[in-house]
């Protein structure tokens, strides 16, 4: 009915509250900028869309429609949903008009949870004194300043960059010094008057906090050591530290499971949540992953900004979903009891024993070569049929003759794949015979070279062509067979088809089942072409 599709966070508004451009406009305008296409977003409204597609179509602009709907409920105008959607589709409105009843829902659903936490403010009142792009957090922001536990900064950007000038000198870590915090009542209310900018900063106490930490234990601060932190900015949006104590109480987060480089900020949190009265949630602070870094060879932290894969990106890099989960699992995390040597976990295995105490306070290493480890045992474990089904894709991108069965290459592949990512290029001579280098020819185990290899072919050759039916065991037969007339072994028979049938030194699985794959009129044809090949 509705299709989602991938959100896009950079648009523009077409209705008259929030923009001066109407949405034929906008497309308008895309075609002076000569854009071949315009992605715009109405708001709550379908008659936006169609007004835009109708432009698109005049203009030969490509018009990518999506519908907007907001969030009035403590939040700053967040856009919480868009979707390109079908304009015409006839249960649209039912789904615009259930959204803004269920926001209206939880906008009194939190204004009943914010009385009942000794707040006591009406939806109506919050719209009256704050815009719905100023709901919630700011005004939780005031109540603060109300109560004495923050307060307005009027400090310039100025005055604040001497303060971090004068502790890098003194090679202290820099920090707010309070000034806002001693102003007077008359001078708050003259720069106010003034229309002076400002920001809310928390109100750090004296003395010490203490918290607990389920992996770390106890840890108390000093609070002379924490600084007042900025809760709203100059723009009335509340910082991320504050909003997210705000959200987790609202969302009733009774858990908070993190990196431990936010053990510090804890404090900040906790403060706040004293200040409401509100309960303090479990902390569960995670020790970091390191890495080592394949540039440098330094160790240091992984991270996505240094190009360290992710789970989606382990993922397309042929890494099977169990595998990474079980191995991050165990990333700073140490079963224990009769399970303490124990590797490999099911889902499931790991629901039943996973517990905090296991969590260690000490950094992990991650290593790529432990995961294909991992990996390679969870490829192994699969069933054939699993396997090939898995598999396919990947022998698909370079294996295209629909002749070539898909479940022979993979029962070849099974127990030789440490990632699904080596599957294409290990099979790609399937599909066609690589100019490979005779020097290919010369072995020294099976003791074979150029000349040799050419016998042997010429010799064999005939008897290939005489087979019937074509199958493992009578292909296989064959070259034992003439092994034993020349009496050599096998591999002096076996190396030379092999290399001229797939034309690669490692493949998976050998002659006679590279053979039995292609078939006899395709193993025959490169035969031919090895001959040639070795004749010149």
């Amino acid at each position: 009915m509705i299709a989602q599709t991938n959100r896009v966070d950079l648009h523009t508004h077409s209705s008259a509250s929030d923009g001066t451009d109407s949405p034929r406009e906008l497309v308008a305008h895309a075609r002076e900028l000569g854009l071949r296409a315009i992605a715009l977003t109405d708001h709550d409204t379908v008659d936006g869309v169609k007004e835009a597609l109708a432009a698109g179509a005049e203009y030969g602009v490509e018009v990518l429609p999506g519908i907007e709907i907001s969030a009035d409920y403590l939040d700053t105008g967040a856009h919480v949903l868009g979707y390109l959607v079908d304009p015409d589709a006839p249960a649209l409105q039912e789904v615009i008009d259930w959204f803004i009843q269920e926001r209206e829902t939880r906008n009194q659903a939190i204004v009943d949870k914010l009385a009942a936490d000794g707040y006591p403010i009406s939806i109506p009142e919050l719209k009256a004194k704050y815009s719905h792009t100023m709901l919630g957090r700011p005004h939780i922001g005031q109540l603060l300043v109300e109560k004495g536990l923050a307060y307005r900064c009027f400090c310039s950007e100025e005055r604040l960059e001497q303060l971090r000038d004068a502790a890098s000198a003194e090679g202290k870590v820099a920090k707010y010094d309070g000034h806002c915090s001693r102003l007077s009542q008359e001078e708050i209310d003259a720069k106010l008057a003034a229309g002076e900018p400002y920001v809310i900063r928390q109100k750090i106490p004296a003395g010490h906090t203490t918290f607990h930490d389920a992996v770390y234990g106890d840890v108390t601060v000093d609070n002379a050591d924490l600084d007042d932190q900025v809760l709203i900015k100059s723009d009335g949006l509340p910082t991320y530290n504050f909003a997210n104590v705000i959200d987790d109480h609202l969302m009733g987060i009774t858990h908070v499971v993190r990196g431990s480089e936010y053990l510090s900020s804890s404090p900040k949190y906790n403060l706040l949540y004293e200040a409401f009265g509100w309960e303090i949630p479990t902390y569960v602070h995670c020790a970091s992953v390191m890495i080592t870094d394949p540039e440098t060879k330094t160790v240091r932290k992984m991270s996505k900004r240094h190009g360290d894969p992710s789970y989606e990106d382990l993922l397309k890099m042929g890494y099977l979903s169990d595998a990474i989960l079980n191995y991050v699992t165990l990333l700073g995390w140490s079963p224990k009891g009769d399970i303490a040597e124990q590797e490999f976990f099911t889902m499931e295995e790991l629901i039943q024993v996973f517990d905090i105490e296991g969590i260690s306070k000490s950094p992990s290493a991650f290593d790529m070569e432990k995961l294909k480890y991992f990996n390679s045992h969870y490829i192994r474990s699969m069933t054939p049929e699993e396997f090939s089904k898995a598999a396919e894709p990947y022998i698909r991108q370079t294996v295209q003759n629909p002749h070539v069965d898909v479940a022979e290459i993979a029962d070849l592949l099974h127990q030789r794949t440490e990632t699904m990512n080596e599957i294409p290029e290990k099979v790609d001579f399937f599909d066609k015979l690589p100019d490979y280098d005779i020097a290919l020819y010369t072995h020294k185990k099976s003791k074979t070279n150029a000349e040799i290899s050419l016998e042997m072919l010429q010799t064999i050759l005939p008897r290939f062509e005489a087979l019937e039916p074509w199958e493992p065991e009578g292909i296989k037969a064959v070259m034992t067979d003439l092994a034993a007339e020349l009496e050599v072994k096998n591999a002096k028979i076996m190396w030379p088809v092999r290399i001229a049938i797939a034309g690669k030194a490692v493949t998976p699985g050998g002659a006679v089942e590279i053979a039995h794959i292609l078939g006899k009129e395709e193993s025959i044809a490169r035969m031919k072409q090895g001959i040639e090949k070795l004749s010149v």
